[in-house]
């Protein structure tokens, strides 16, 4: 199943400039464990919780001095929005990711989350099996 369908398109944004308090608290107002990370109006990585607690938190440093652009994860957390979901999940765990930027090109597309795969896969599943007990019942 290709990811296109599980793709957020509306994500939050911060200029890699930003400190990473402004991202804390941009996450917690909209209840996301990442945000898009952008330079002169382009798409160039991602911050998600886990780096705010790893690279700022965690060693003890000052998140309204510390710019998400120090701590933001970059190129390799891309896909393209035809890849499928077994790919998606090879592409996360080969990089230790939970979130892809997914660009068509240059273009940014969106943000898929390996919340949104899971999602995906079992809605899958379940459509399999509606399918088959479609075919059981069937005279």
């Amino acid at each position: 199943m290709k990811i296109t369908s599980g793709i957020k398109h509306t994500v939050a944004m911060l200029d890699e400039h930003s400190s990473t308090l402004d991202a804390a608290r941009l996450m917690t107002e909209k209840f996301i464990g990442s945000v898009v990370v952008t330079s002169h109006g382009q798409v160039v990585g991602i911050l998600t919780e886990r780096e705010l607690m790893v690279q700022v938190v965690g060693r003890d440093r000052d998140p309204a001095k510390v710019k998400v652009g120090e701590i933001m994860y970059t190129d390799h957390s891309r896909i393209h929005p035809d890849a499928n979901c077994e790919e998606a999940l090879q592409h996360m765990q080969e990089h230790g990711r939970r979130h892809l930027l997914v660009f068509d090109g240059d273009r940014f597309v969106g943000l898929i989350s390996l919340r949104d795969i899971v999602v995906l896969t079992l809605n899958e599943k379940d459509d399999l099996i509606a399918q088959l007990q479609r075919y059981i019942a069937a005279p």
